[in-house]
């Protein structure tokens, strides 16, 4: 097989860990939602998700003060609210009002669900320790709601400069978890 060298700055683009997300913060009586793909599973009991939320974000100040926020998955349906998300400031837009989207009291954070999306994960911020250095935070969910329509919900994946792939098929194979 020829193989041709990779910019080192493209390397995400191969090891995106996930869907795209929506992550929704609040504090001092404003909410925000901005787009969010560098994110990852850490434990599974309680589950703790490692996420990268940049200082150059609106959304970076309201999760330092407030410590909770919500991961909310969005479908595939969403895109062009995804990327709008993703290419606006909460500092100056009410991004849940210019994209259309619906937010809705959460059960244990202040942040808001997104209706609109296909699930919502509640979480509170566990473990500060590495976001002054490489702006992760470790969060705990607390709560979580689902959509049980989709089987198998058609999610956004990022692959790097506006490029997108979308879930496709699943495959079912023998595992020993539960």
């Amino acid at each position: 097989m020829a193989r041709k060298r990779l910019a080192l700055g493209k390397v995400y683009t191969l090891l995106e860990p996930g869907p795209v997300v929506l992550l929704t913060t609040a504090a001092a009586g404003r909410s925000n939602v901005m787009t969010l793909s560098w994110h990852s599973m850490l434990e599974f009991e309680p589950p703790l998700i490692g996420c990268v939320v940049s200082n150059r974000n609106h959304s970076y100040g309201l999760l330092r003060a407030s410590r909770e926020c919500v991961i909310n998955l969005p479908g595939a349906d969403l895109a062009k609210q995804v990327v709008g998300c993703g290419n606006a400031t909460g500092a100056r837009t009410d991004k849940f009002r210019k994209f259309g989207l619906t937010p809705v009291p959460a059960e244990r954070v202040r942040a808001p669900l997104i209706d609109d999306c296909i699930a919502s994960i509640e979480c509170r911020v566990v473990d500060t320790s590495m976001v002054a250095k490489y702006s992760f935070f470790v969060l705990e969910a607390v709560a979580a709601v689902a959509d049980p329509k989709p089987k198998d919900p058609r999610t956004l994946h990022h692959r790097g400069y506006g490029s997108f792939m979308v879930a496709g098929e699943t495959l079912k194979l023998r595992s020993r978890m539960k």
